[in-house]
């Protein structure tokens, strides 16, 4: 992965305060920072709030856009809106990297002698952690699903087929439904 100034910030020259940065994620950006991608088309804006501090940073991770995936259902195509909001508090500690503090989950230690914070790998993990864990077509307006009509049909067939199958692993489940627990089993000391 080749370096890429444009996702560091010298935080040294900045005044106390609020500050804004912009940054526009696309395909180059995602590709180069995964190995295997079930993700394109990507195109989002991350608008990063960094509010400096006298020992610490605030920032604030607002996302809007979208990406291509395939849907979980139907395995066609479907652009799915992100939308997400992620804080991350950057604490100065002292120049000797023996004592430094381990991370936690929203809580990240530097020493003070680093001048400038890369944030291309918050930006990645955040941009992955937006997309939603379940992918499915939105029904449609008349209450129908969204997805590909042939496939909901061969999922169908598949699963009425499955039914009728004698699966040799619910044998034995067939055979204690019905029977009560009685409680009564045994104790080991």
């Amino acid at each position: 992965m080749k370096h890429n100034w444009e996702f560091e910030i010298a935080w040294q020259g900045l005044k106390p305060g609020p500050h804004t940065y912009i940054y526009d994620i696309d395909d180059r950006f995602m590709q180069e920072r995964e190995a295997g991608t079930e993700f394109r088309n990507w195109n989002a804006r991350i608008t990063l709030g960094f509010d400096k501090h006298e020992n610490f940073f605030m920032l604030n991770f607002d996302i809007d856009g979208k990406v291509t995936v395939a849907c979980d259902r139907c395995g066609d195509d479907l652009e799915l809106r992100l939308w997400d909001e992620f804080d991350l508090l950057i604490k100065l500690t002292g120049g000797d990297d023996e004592h430094m503090p381990d991370d936690e989950d929203d809580v990240v230690f530097i020493p003070r002698s680093e001048t400038v914070i890369d944030i291309s790998a918050w930006l990645y993990e955040f941009m992955m952690l937006s997309v939603p864990l379940q992918r499915i077509h939105p029904d449609r307006p008349d209450g129908d699903a969204g997805c590909n009509p042939e496939a909901l049909r061969l999922l169908d067939r598949l699963s009425e087929g499955e039914a009728k199958a004698d699966n040799p692993l619910w044998k034995g489940l067939e055979a204690l439904k019905g029977k009560k627990d009685t409680g009564k089993g045994t104790k080991s000391k």
